[in-house]
């Protein structure tokens, strides 16, 4: 059996995590693979050794590769598109396969123009359409398919990321980092529906003594955060936050744990999530979560979080001061924590798109 597969988000932060995490072991249960994407970028992984490269460059989204994709796939049993950019026009490939994380794009709280809006509706019913087995991440993710682009309930097969536990739970220490002795953590991109401004509000209601002992650290940088309906740089100023607030800048993923480990907190506001791995990022570090109650978050942190209204900052200010006050209320969660983490797994991951492949390809044996 041969399979190609668009690796060209290889490096991306959530569909990146995603590959890195199941690929090595997809890979093997083929006999023969082929990968698209930047061959440099490729060349890096101990995987890219047991597939072909086709080097393929073409900016996702873009009208290019559309043009490009019936002539770049080559003939092969199973065509893997790990988003929704999947091609348009007929491909050499007997059965097609698509990764949809989450539909973002079609909601409202996309700041995206109209006319993108447009063509990402167009591509995602393409997708739903044209694969034979759609894989998605949640239930939540499942239901936002069906609602906004009629796709069939029986193609759609939702396979859990997972988390690599064991990266979060052992003791890192890193004096180099110089992180303050206490600290709310924030990590996540500056995009509107991950909804910084919401904890920035809630922040800002803690007296400067309460600041000053609980800096806010956010994983990423400062520079750029702007959003569509309201400049959080302009927020920060008004209200002379900028002494209280760490941004981290670019932070590896080998010292990602760290910052996990030595937060007091760790507060996820997002209004839009297919999936939300950094909840699970916490937890596997031992953290205490509070996290918004939107979209997927509640089937992902499941009894072992918190939850608040993303859309009340007042609420979330009273969970952040009861949460740091009270070891009684991290006690509990502790007993939470493995339970959840359990169900998430990449080996579980593996195991059910193999399933999900050996599905469509009517094999025998799809273990």
């Amino acid at each position: 059996m041969k399979l190609v597969i668009d690796v060209r988000m290889i490096n991306a932060s959530g569909i990146g995590t995603y590959l890195k995490n199941i690929l090595p072991e997809i890979i093997i249960a083929f006999d023969e693979v082929v990968v698209m994407g930047n061959k440099k970028e490729i060349l890096e992984f101990e995987w890219s050794k047991q597939v072909d490269i086709i080097q393929f460059n073409s900016k996702i989204y873009s009208i290019k590769e559309q043009f490009l994709y019936p002539f770049i796939i080559p003939k092969c049993d199973v065509f893997w598109c790990p988003h929704f950019n999947f091609p348009i026009l007929p491909v050499r490939a007997t059965k097609k396969t698509v990764t949809i994380h989450d539909v973002n794009h079609l909601t409202g709280v996309s700041p995206i123009s109209k006319i993108k809006k447009q063509y990402a509706y167009l591509l995602f019913k393409n997708a739903v359409r044209k694969a034979d087995i759609i894989f998605t991440v949640s239930e939540f993710s499942k239901t936002e398919l069906i609602k906004y682009t009629s796709a069939k309930s029986e193609k759609i097969k939702v396979v859990y990321c997972g988390i690599n536990s064991s990266l979060f739970e052992e003791e890192k220490n890193n004096e180099n980092l110089k992180l303050p002795q206490d600290y709310i953590l924030y990590v996540g991109n500056i995009k509107p529906h991950k909804n910084l401004i919401v904890l920035l509000k809630a922040y800002n209601t803690f007296s400067n003594e309460f600041k000053s002992q609980f800096k806010l650290l956010i994983v990423g940088k400062k520079e750029g955060f702007i959003t569509k309906d309201n400049s959080i740089d302009t927020y920060i100023k008004k209200n002379n936050l900028e002494k209280f607030l760490i941004f981290s800048g670019y932070v590896s993923d080998s010292d990602l744990p760290f910052y996990y480990q030595k937060a007091s907190l760790f507060v996820f506001p997002s209004l839009y999530e297919g999936f939300g791995l950094p909840i699970l990022e916490a937890l596997a570090a031992k953290t205490l979560v509070i996290s918004s109650n939107a979209a997927s978050l509640q089937e992902i942190g499941g009894d072992a979080v918190i939850y608040f209204n993303p859309r009340n900052a007042a609420e979330l200010s009273k969970k952040i001061k009861e949460c740091l006050e009270s070891k009684v209320i991290d006690e509990a969660k502790k007993q939470k924590r493995r339970i959840q983490l359990d169900k998430f797994t990449w080996e579980k991951s593996i195991k059910n798109h193999l399933e999900g492949f050996g599905k469509i390809l009517n094999l025998p044996n799809t273990q």
